[in-house]
């Protein structure tokens, strides 16, 4: 999972930039990267770390420009080194860089024929660059000295003819203007906004609703998908659908984990959709134990507070905070190996002795993939003196392989894969294990938005909605994810490529 930003302003972007990436951090805290237009140079700054480790006054002295994009990431497919950190940069045609979300499903194919038809060449194993090289050919068909919107939409709509899979993309053609645009499924989210200012009106495109408003723009709504914006350097905006045959199937992992509760997804709510998960949840518990003994509600911070809060509430039982976070600390879903995964749990939370001892605990987290870190936190709450130790997931089983930009482990690695629930409560050591139904869970976030008539549920029920998917790319993904080929992976090797440097 990443995080993208573009933005056409009026002066310099680089600090609306570094802000936007810092909102969206929790989308990727494994490398981050800008790179500013300013007429007809660019200037970029990407290497691996934080977004306040990346860039130091003196960087962002040097990312000067009107218009800019932005990119944070976590490594996926085991990969960990900073010559794959975003954004990438092709010079033919124009010069264009480029930020992506997601992942192509058929990046090895046109990794092929970019070799071969088009005569070009892959530097990384990303398929990010694949994309970039692909719109790059796409636009350059024309063989034009200057470029128009018409131009922009029909290399769009030749990368969805080409490109399969997921993809939520902020391009910069350098001395034009930046373009977003989304995969024909909508998986993975984007959306754009604007303000007005003295000098004119400027325009943002980001991941997530949240990076919009923290800027001061306003929303103006979702790029639909196979949509396209352009922004161009004058500040005026295009807009066109690039694809044929689009149709919303927007990842529901976002709303169960992945986005800030305060995003707007689709016009979805991320927090009233948790707080329906949690409701939901609650009514099934009710259902199945109407005699529960539970004494405490207590959430595994930070996303499936809002979800636990509001079962609490429903149950009638009492919600408590029974474990310190250190803010510190990364998410453990995206470390990149095991071992470290397990140190960082106890590193990252710490139990309120009072709120366990003695009591029964319903412990409630957004959901359970692995199983290590919940095996660590039941253990936890079994040190602190809980009497007995039940665990209820927001979500439902994660069984199958995500395909389209979450980096979930091999699926032998999943708790959940050819288990029932008894058995994985045995595994993770609760007393009593529950997990939400797949049908409340899409209906937790379809009230927010009907219009959305199906979600990406492919982790749960292994249906992928650009259909595509064989069973010799899920071996492949079984070979690159679990934690063997991980821990072959270089951690870093400071392999910047610059354009006009920064340091």
């Amino acid at each position: 999972m990443c995080g993208i930003i573009g933005i056409v302003g009026t002066e310099n972007v680089n600090q609306n930039l570094y802000d936007g990436l810092t909102v969206l951090q929790h989308r990727g805290q494994d490398a981050a990267g800008i790179v500013t237009c300013d007429k007809q140079r660019l200037y970029l700054r990407k290497d691996n770390g934080l977004v306040r480790d990346v860039f130091r006054t003196r960087h962002m002295r040097g990312l000067v420009g009107n218009m800019g994009i932005g990119h944070v990431r976590y490594p996926t497919a085991g990969c960990f080194s900073s010559a794959e950190a975003q954004p990438f940069y092709v010079n033919s045609p124009f010069g264009i860089s480029l930020a992506h979300n997601g992942n192509l499903t058929n990046a090895t194919e046109l990794k092929r024929d970019l070799f071969r038809a088009d005569r070009r060449h892959i530097n990384t194993d990303s398929d990010s660059e694949v994309l970039l090289n692909v719109f790059a050919h796409e636009l350059q068909r024309e063989s034009k000295l200057s470029l128009d919107a018409n131009d922009v939409f029909e290399a769009v709509a030749g990368v969805h003819h080409r490109c399969r899979g997921a993809y939520a993309v902020v391009t910069m053609i350098t001395g034009y203007g930046i373009v977003g645009f989304r995969d024909p499924h909508g998986i993975r989210p984007v959306v754009f906004g604007k303000r007005e200012t003295p000098r004119g009106t400027e325009y943002v495109i980001a991941s997530e609703s949240v990076a919009v408003d923290s800027l001061g723009f306003e929303l103006i709504r979702d790029i639909a998908p196979g949509e396209a914006v352009f922004i161009d350097i004058n500040g005026t905006l295009h807009t066109r659908q690039c694809a044929q045959h689009p149709k919303a199937s927007p990842c529901i992992f976002e709303h169960v984990y992945f986005a800030r509760p305060d995003s707007i997804i689709d016009g979805i709510s991320v927090y009233k959709a948790r707080l329906r998960m949690g409701e939901a949840l609650a009514n099934k518990i009710l259902k199945v134990f109407p005699g529960h003994d539970i004494d405490v509600v207590i959430p595994i911070p930070d996303t499936s507070r809002t979800s636990a809060l509001q079962l609490s509430y429903k149950l009638g039982v009492v919600y408590r905070e029974g474990f310190i976070k250190n803010r510190y600390i990364g998410r453990t879903f995206i470390m990149p190996g095991q071992t470290q995964r397990k140190k960082s749990v106890r590193q990252k939370l710490n139990a309120i002795e009072l709120e366990f001892k003695g009591k029964n605990v319903l412990l409630v987290d957004d959901s359970i993939v692995r199983g290590t870190t919940s095996k660590q936190i039941i253990q936890m709450a079994r040190e602190a003196g809980a009497n007995k130790v039940y665990f209820a997931s927001a979500a439902p089983p994660v069984r199958y392989p995500n395909v389209y930009g979450i980096d979930m482990p091999s699926v032998k690695e999943l708790v959940g894969h050819d288990r029932n629930d008894k058995q994985i409560a045995e595994v993770i050591g609760a007393d009593w294990l529950i997990y939400q139904d797949l049908h409340d869970l899409v209906e937790a976030a379809q009230v927010g938005n009907p219009e959305v008539q199906r979600f990406d549920t492919s982790v749960f029920d292994g249906e992928y909605v650009t259909g595509d998917v064989t069973g010799d790319y899920l071996d492949y993904l079984e070979e690159k994810r679990n934690d063997g080929a991980r821990s072959k992976q270089p951690l870093g090797d400071n392999a910047v490529i610059e354009l006009h440097n920064t340091e």
